[in-house]
């Protein structure tokens, strides 16, 4: 029998606050209540650097200018999970360094020894840490399900693209409250 955690990837103030889904945290919070209430383990997935961000190279694009505004950084805000749906006692938090969440991270070591074979993946963004993670735990042989409306992305149709037809191939696509439903049972 499978074992599943729900991975929520990325929502920190800072990242939450481009992305203007008034509807999109409490989606996320009846996902993550319902995986609590069905026993299925919550581990929150951070970007996060020390002061001075020595991880980041000049050369790596994506993060060579959250290095320049000193973001993301132990003690800074913007990095602290979003209120709405922080954790509690007994989720885990994991911290990445770069777009994966298996990136620079000891996620898979957690998931490993936690006996867990399949992932729910939701997050902002859909291009960024949802593709990325989901790519590399599928070469990891994990199970994989996106909760399509879990997920944002500053692009909707690049979001549509990725739910409708890219993911598919890797994943089971369902709404939340399509799971929600599935976990409840």
């Amino acid at each position: 029998m499978s074992k599943s955690a729900l991975l929520v990837m990325d929502v920190q103030r800072g990242i939450v606050e481009r992305f203007p889904d008034p509807d999109y945290l409490p989606r996320l919070s009846g996902a993550v209540d319902a995986a609590r209430a069905a026993g299925v383990p919550v581990i929150y997935v951070v970007i996060g650097f020390r002061t001075g961000h020595p991880e980041i190279s000049a050369r790596n694009k994506t993060f060579s200018a959250v290095s320049r505004g000193g973001a993301f950084a132990d003690g800074d805000r913007d990095a602290e999970i979003h209120p709405d749906v922080a954790p509690r006692p007994g989720d885990l938090v994991v911290t990445k360094k770069r777009v994966s969440a298996f990136a620079g991270s000891d996620l898979d070591m957690v998931l490993r020894a936690g006996d867990i074979d399949s992932l729910v993946l939701s997050g902002i963004a859909t291009s960024g840490v949802v593709l990325s993670t989901l790519r590399q735990a599928a070469d990891l042989d994990f199970g994989l399900t996106v909760l399509s409306d879990g997920c944002l992305d500053g692009d909707p149709e690049v979001h549509q693209v990725l739910t409708e037809k890219v993911f598919p191939r890797q994943a089971d696509v369902l709404t939340v409250e399509a799971w929600v439903k599935t976990v409840a049972a």
